[in-house]
């Protein structure tokens, strides 16, 4: 019977709800049909915004959103994005798929979105084909509440008060899509950039984030914490989870073999060493974490489906995808000192989304469910656990059999989230608490083949459902965890 142990004397670090963030770009079917229909669309919305998504999302307690992009944010000019719709100019998005983009979801209509969710904002400004002037300019259209040029413009479109820009991206990919920057060039821009990135706030403070490394670029991030370390709140890092040998082929998303199912989870535990060398480069520079690690694209990337255009990267979402979430959002609330906010890509219907739409229809996939059995981490302190585990795998992908973390809320819940990677064994788990003694226990499990996914015709394949296999007993909790299987435990002590 594996063991894990739970210290509810030793707490660590606050899990900022923001980990549990997401990221919508422009990018196909993402903003339009997935997220916005328009006021006048079949589809119910409220001032355009699709009612069954925000209160799915709603529902997971999406707690941040980052927008416009992605690539798209560097090309993306954000005067194109505002005033009367028809007199919004119509561009070719170059990033993705070649299409038309009209424009006709901007500033406001992102706002409006984030409004109906009750979520945080997080905003990306471009710095690979903008200028210091039109950054400083949107952030002055969206923040100032006196008189200005910008916040006249603001209330001639409709908008009286002042927006809440809580984080504010200065560029994205800069080392890719962004402009092909030097780490050194770069970091120089971020600086003039973001001096211009006013705080026109009396009691609060934008949170400014330099674009960060790509996977394990280390030199990336020494760089710029030396040049730039002191400008900024947080410094980004992108890693997407390919389990293909080449970025043109990439493997299915529902058709695999367990060989490549357990290669797909290593490459996801992949996560832990990012995180580890990139916190101790940070460290050097910053050893009391004051900048904040930004994990805002992450999650699996897989051929996309058959027949769709292959720059709206549309693909499935499996139980493979609900175990990378989980370790993923496990590992990112055991590093909650140093990692301080996360977005998946993305939202709906692009990468490793939560949501898939068709038309009036709607799916949650494994994935959204795993957010959602999570969501109680949220601004919950982490607590000292520790799990016995053993090796499983195949070949070289070789990774633990279980992934679990702790948190307690400000009502002394404690929340415990454990995932089984294995696919054909059931593991025995006692829950030892230290000095302590559980009261009640309720449960949610996520389980399924490691293959199965909702469709439209078939919706509710994967959902998540109570869990009551538990027992009180010895002091702790007892309960058994399927192959393939997460399960959130909510347990108030005595």
């Amino acid at each position: 019977m594996a063991k894990l142990y739970v210290n509810p004397n030793n707490p660590k670090s606050k899990i900022n709800k923001e980990l549990y963030g997401n990221f919508s770009e422009h990018l196909g079917r993402c903003i339009y049909e997935g997220l916005y229909v328009g006021k006048d669309s079949p589809i119910p919305n409220t001032n355009g915004m699709r009612n069954d998504v925000v209160t799915a999302l709603k529902e997971m307690k999406l707690p941040v959103l980052r927008w416009p992009g992605g690539c798209f944010a560097d090309e993306y000019h954000w005067m194109d994005g505002i005033g009367p719709k028809e007199k919004r100019k119509k561009i070719v998005n170059t990033h993705w798929g070649g299409v038309v983009e009209d424009n006709s979801f901007g500033t406001h209509e992102f706002m409006e979105l984030c409004r109906q969710i009750g979520c945080e904002t997080y905003i990306n400004g471009n710095v690979g084909s903008g200028t210091v002037q039109e950054m400083s300019e949107w952030v002055e259209y969206m923040t100032f509440s006196g008189v200005s040029p910008m916040a006249e413009l603001r209330k001639e479109n409709g908008h009286e008060e002042a927006y809440t820009v809580n984080y504010f991206g200065v560029g994205n990919e800069n080392w890719g899509c962004g402009g092909n920057m030097r780490s050194e060039y770069y970091a120089d821009e971020y600086r003039r950039y973001q001096t211009y990135v006013r705080n026109y706030y009396e009691d609060k403070k934008i949170y400014k984030i330099a674009c960060g490394p790509n996977a394990d670029d280390y030199e990336w991030t020494d760089t710029l914490m030396k040049i730039a370390g002191k400008y900024m709140n947080g410094l980004s890092l992108h890693y997407y989870t390919v389990p293909g040998n080449h970025w043109k082929h990439k493997g299915s998303a529902t058709q695999f073999d367990e060989a490549e199912y357990y290669l797909t989870l290593r490459k996801a535990f992949y996560m832990e060493e990012l995180i580890h060398r990139h916190g101790a480069i940070m460290d050097r520079y910053d050893p009391k974490k004051k900048v904040g690690l930004i994990i805002d694209e992450w999650g699996t990337w897989y051929d996309v489906e058959p027949g769709i255009n292959p720059g709206f990267l549309y693909q499935q979402n499996t139980m493979r995808d609900a175990m990378v979430a989980a370790i993923n959002l496990n590992l990112f609330n055991k590093h909650s000192d140093r990692v301080k906010m996360a977005n998946i890509a993305q939202l709906v219907n692009v990468l490793q989304a939560v949501i898939l739409t068709e038309g009036e229809k709607m799916i949650l996939t494994p994935t959204y469910y795993v957010f959602k059995m999570f969501r109680d981490h949220q601004d919950a302190t982490l607590l000292d656990s520790a799990l016995a585990t053993e090796e499983i795998g195949m070949e070289k992908d070789i990774i633990p059999n279980l992934t679990e973390s702790v948190s307690r809320a400000e009502d002394g819940s404690i929340t415990i989230t454990v995932a089984n990677l294995s696919l054909d064994t059931t593991y025995p788990i006692e829950t030892v608490f230290a000095q302590a003694a559980p009261d009640t226990v309720t449960g949610t499990i996520l389980t399924g083949s490691m293959t199965a996914h909702n469709t439209f015709d078939a919706p509710e394949t994967v959902k998540a459902s109570d869990f009551a296999d538990t027992k009180l007993e010895n002091g702790g909790i007892t309960f058994n965890i399927p192959p393939c299987s997460v399960i959130s435990l909510k347990v108030t002590l005595k």
